[in-house]
């Protein structure tokens, strides 16, 4: 007897809505353009060197893989440059050449390719790499030291590390209006909150990311912040401190929202998001790391199938 599979699908005719893998890829990296631009403008041409070095190395391991795997070479789709892009943003503009080609390699092969390539991993590629390299090697991704040597027209200082070592006390100088524009040190791409949130809005309105997601990872952030808040609030930092700091932002529209790793229907991706963003104030406050989102994200990923099985009831079926 033959194996035969069988596939259910719906009646035809069908539709399709025209859209594809690389004008998603194109239209996500022009969202992320804003802020981007902005991170070049503050670090300077070494921005540069590492956002294109990463860019290229990602899509040449991509490359690689494509003809270890014996597969057509699939670069064009863009994938592979949207996650070379969305590392660098996350890293400091000082991050060595050796760092960034480790790091490309743990997103395309370790965070995709393994898994069989778009569509099939279970965990954002990103979050995963910036995950490793940041248990390998803490001291490339502390941003103080790393920008150490430049010279800010404002105070140069990591909101979230300063937060860590001296208290609330220490980050009193710094107000919501200054952080939204920019007037904190980060991520090349991470510390334009106006640029990031602009950027969100438009991948929302192209239909690029469900709007539930991103705005239930903010509204966990900003309820579980303002919580620890209420209940100490010499200790814990305000919600709007913990909105436009760190990778907040950056996870929300351009992380969290990740296809392959985030539910599809609309509880789980309300709860998805929530989750998401209580445990990154969770790891903020109580935990050991000075950003918990990318160590949320990579729980919340982790959970993203259990979640997805919550679903309506189908009409018409007997219980």
């Amino acid at each position: 007897m033959t194996n035969q599979k069988k596939f259910i699908v719906s009646h035809a005719p069908f539709w399709h809505d025209g859209s594809c893998i690389s004008a998603r890829s194109y239209h996500t990296m022009l969202a992320a353009l804003p802020a981007l631009l902005f991170g070049i403008f503050q670090y300077g041409m070494p921005a540069v060197g590492v956002v294109t070095f990463s860019i290229g190395c990602a899509m040449l391991w991509e490359v690689i893989l494509n003809f270890a795997m014996k597969r057509s070479v699939s670069i064009g789709d863009g994938n592979a440059a949207v996650i070379g892009l969305l590392l660098a943003m996350l890293l400091p503009a000082t991050a060595p050449w050796w760092f960034v080609v480790v790091g490309t390699f743990l997103a395309i092969v370790v965070g995709k390719m393994i898994y069989g390539g778009i569509g099939g991993n279970s965990f954002n590629p990103v979050v995963v790499a910036v995950a490793i390299l940041g248990i390998s090697w803490s001291n490339i991704l502390d941003f103080n030291e790393a920008y150490i040597n430049y010279d800010f027209s404002f105070a140069m200082l990591y909101p979230l590390a300063t937060l860590k070592a001296y208290g609330v006390s220490a980050v009193s100088g710094f107000n919501a209006g200054d952080l939204l524009m920019g007037k904190q040190i980060g991520g090349i791409g991470a510390t334009f909150g106006l640029g990031l949130i602009i950027g969100g809005i438009y991948l929302i309105i192209r239909g690029i990311i469900r709007w539930e997601i991103a705005v239930s990872f903010l509204v966990g952030v900003f309820v579980t912040a303002m919580l620890f808040n209420m209940a100490d609030s010499s200790k814990y930092a305000g919600a709007g401190f913990h909105l436009l700091t760190g990778y907040t932002l950056i996870g929300a529209f351009f992380l969290a929202s990740e296809d392959s790793s985030s539910p599809v229907n609309f509880v789980p991706m309300i709860l998805y998001g929530l989750f998401a963003g209580l445990m990154t104030v969770l790891i903020r406050n109580i935990g050991a790391y000075i950003d918990g989102v990318i160590y949320a994200l990579l729980v919340a990923n982790l959970l993203s199938p259990v979640l997805d099985k919550i679903r309506p009831k189908v009409i018409g079926k007997v219980a």
